[in-house]
């Protein structure tokens, strides 16, 4: 380490389905800069499941990087997007302040000042985690542009679906439902407010729909549950291997239209005004909502997470956000 740097650990991808702590240094921080000590960070189910087992599609390499990733696609990688601490040393405004980054798994680190957002004082460091899911909805809802009174069903009962229906109930006179092929999720749609909804039974001639599930037969649900000349959003990404779309049956004579929605750019809807500080900023004030901590798993000790990251990443691991506790 060099002088002024403080020893830091880091999670890394090193094989599908295998990773590992390896030690960093987390440099002291020169003019704008700030060096932060973690509190709490989590696993991005949907994104990192990809990552762990190796499905990121060589064509998606460069344009899959996080900010601040290390190594490089498939492996070995140091990668996340979610991390919540505190600023041990930088501008004297920051010091002390809770902020949310999106820096990968990392107990220590050191990035520019504007890498960080201040966490609201209402919104406590452990729900903060949510913020990269929530700029996720966000940017979601205006692309798809729901009007009062809309008749809304969101697909997929993850977090990210979840946060997207929760936002879209705010909306007046919607009519909102959350749909999922797990019944236990009936559960979740309580806690939030929703009306919830097996895909068999879940309403159909819906004047918008946004698919979350990650599934080629939820987007086959999300399609059929579109009325006449609606839009179905899709904000699922399925790593490699193709995805079959069901576009025969009244696919065209609906005239439907399906959109993707992806965080990586700020919807053209505001695009011209705002920028991705902005609206992390805005997500973060959005969980200022304590009904959202039952997206929240019990926390992992950060010292463990190599080794629960099989099961919390499994395909029956059922965990929506894994809480991450750096000790």
């Amino acid at each position: 380490m060099s002088e002024g740097s403080e020893q830091a650990s880091a999670l890394w991808h090193v094989g599908p389905g295998d990773a590992e702590i390896r030690p960093e240094s987390a440099e002291r921080p020169g003019p704008d800069e700030v060096r932060v000590r973690a509190l709490y960070g989590a696993v991005s189910r949907g994104t990192e499941r990809l990552v762990f087992f190796g499905r990121v599609p060589e064509s998606e390499h460069e344009r899959m990087r996080a900010p601040f990733m290390a190594g490089a696609f498939p492996f070995p990688v140091k990668y996340g997007y979610i991390n919540v601490g505190q600023v041990e040393m930088g501008p004297p405004e920051l010091v002390g302040r809770t902020v949310f980054a999106l820096y990968p798994h990392q107990d220590r680190f050191t990035v520019p000042a504007d890498a960080v957002v201040p966490v609201p004082d209402r919104v406590p460091p452990t729900r903060a985690v949510l913020a990269a899911n929530m700029e996720t909805a966000l940017n979601a809802l205006w692309d798809a542009a729901p009007g009062p009174a809309d008749r809304i069903a969101v697909v997929g009962a993850g977090v990210v679906g979840a946060l997207v229906a929760r936002l879209a109930a705010r909306i007046p006179g919607t009519h909102v439902t959350l749909v999922d092929i797990d019944p236990k999720r009936a559960e979740l749609a309580r806690t939030l407010g929703l009306p919830f909804a097996l895909p068999d039974a879940a309403p159909t001639d819906c004047d918008l729909v946004i698919h979350a599930s990650a599934s080629p037969a939820g987007l086959a649900t999300a399609l059929r549950l579109a009325g006449m000349e609606a839009t179905v959003i899709e904000l699922s990404w399925y790593g490699a291997g193709d995805v079959p779309v069901p576009l025969g049956g009244a696919f065209h004579s609906r005239r439907l239209r399906l959109a993707s929605s992806q965080v990586g750019s700020v919807a053209p809807s505001h695009r011209a005004r705002w920028d991705h500080r902005r609206r992390r900023a805005a997500a973060l004030a959005l969980l200022d909502d304590p009904v959202l901590d039952a997206l929240i798993a019990p926390a992992v000790s950060f010292k463990d997470l190599p080794a629960r990251l099989p099961d919390i990443l499994g395909p029956t691991g059922g965990v929506l956000c894994q809480l991450i506790r750096y000790d």
